[in-house]
């Protein structure tokens, strides 16, 4: 068959979607460069993009598709609204345009957004459906939002012939929300970051002078959204002070998507400044130090369970506190310390319990070096291939 793998290729203060879709692709083509009986097309919608920054890039070809013009997106969306109508459904998306042409037998969606649904087959990837699940959050439900994606992963999602998704959860909501067959909804978890499995150690001192950091710290990496629960581990760490007479240094890391505001008042509010230090974005390179330097990662996040900073403290030996959300023991197993993210009470608890309990650190991380070593990208990617691989037999029953 003739493949189409679409990048997004995401901005890295996206965070954990730029760095998701760099890993399983590197690991993918390296892959696919030893395949015969495939021939694998690489689309992508950067004009100054550098073929040359992918390994085995002469085994591929590359397909540029630009962006959707105002055209593409009125009836992209008509066709949506007027899904039986066969006038709408003539024109085209620019990638299906691009997979025409080249004959493309399957494409590939990598990253867990919604784009074009179209008549070739194709895989989607789905990281969450947090917009069913938790519709109350203002990046979910203002300024259309929430009918915005919910029209679009309906449509999307209801008409790929394989969909990719994190967990059993997930699948079960699938298949719930959109009443996809359970056949074509395939399981394969987050791998490990590969750049924390491959760090070093060399960046400790830099990052620590760099970036003045307490000697003893609690971390959390989150974008400054609502959902990622910032404001309860904040009252979380006050608590911790009037309960137990101990201040804990907070690091936080994390692009402002329009909640850095509210999140620096309460700061205020509850006299947290001497302790809490934001460092804004911080690259990908920097990230396995700080790590390594942090007491422990408290991820209060409400939404998931598919999130890659637990995977990537467990490889750096830094023992995690997670919240008890639907998939997250699927995800984490017995190599977390679960706690409530609702309740500040909960989260301080389990952060004073983790800090003073050395056998109990000891062994969340050895179960969390454990988990991170289970699931990597070479398993995705292979369940990928499996994909394909059987597919191929359906797709060659038509020219």
């Amino acid at each position: 068959m003739r493949i189409g793998i679409f990048l997004s290729n995401p901005h890295p203060q996206v965070g954990g979607g730029h760095i998701f879709e760099n890993d399983i692709v590197k690991n993918f083509l390296k892959k696919a460069s030893k395949i015969t009986e495939h021939e694998f097309y690489i689309i992508h919608r950067n004009k100054n993009f550098d073929k040359n920054n992918i390994e085995y890039s002469e085994k591929f070809k590359f397909l540029y598709a630009p962006n959707n013009n105002f055209f593409d997106k009125i009836s992209e969306n008509l066709k949506r609204h007027f899904i039986a109508s066969p006038f709408f459904s003539k024109f085209k998306g620019p990638i299906e345009r691009l997979a025409k042409k080249n004959k493309l037998d399957m494409v590939w969606f990598v990253s867990g957004y919604y784009y074009e649904s179209m008549d070739i087959p194709y895989i989607a990837t789905v990281f969450d459906l947090q917009h069913r699940t938790q519709p109350w959050f203002p990046e979910i439900n203002h300024s259309g939002e929430w009918a915005t994606r919910e029209l679009n992963y309906r449509y999307f999602l209801s008409r790929a012939s394989h969909i990719i998704i994190g967990t059993d959860i997930g699948r079960e909501e699938l298949q719930l929300f959109y009443q996809i067959p359970k056949f074509r909804i395939h399981k394969l978890p987050h791998p490990t970051p590969s750049y924390i499995l491959d760090d070093d150690n060399k960046n400790k001192l830099f990052v620590k002078k760099k970036y003045n950091l307490p000697e003893k710290f609690i971390f959390y990496p989150a974008q400054f959204w609502p959902h990622k629960n910032h404001i309860n581990l904040l009252f979380a760490l006050k608590i911790i002070e009037k309960k137990y007479n101990l201040k804990l240094n907070l690091v936080l890391t994390g692009s402002d998507k329009g909640n850095m505001e509210h999140v620096k008042n309460i700061i205020e509010e509850q006299d947290l400044s001497e302790q809490i230090k934001i460092l804004g974005f911080v690259p990908k390179n920097e990230m396995a130090a700080l790590y390594k330097c942090s007491l422990m990662l408290t991820f209060v996040s409400y939404c998931g369970p598919e999130n890659l900073p637990p995977l990537e403290a467990f490889s750096s030996e830094c023992p995690v506190i997670a919240s008890h959300i639907q998939g997250s023991e699927e995800q984490f197993r017995n190599a977390v310390l679960f706690c409530n993210p609702n309740n500040p009470e909960d989260i301080a608890a389990k952060i004073y319990e983790l800090y003073n309990n050395e056998n109990l650190k000891k062994d969340l991380i050895k179960k969390g070096i454990e988990r991170a070593k289970a699931w990597q990208a070479t398993n995705f990617t292979d369940g990928v291939l499996k994909i394909i691989n059987d597919f191929s037999g359906i797709r060659r029953n038509w020219k």
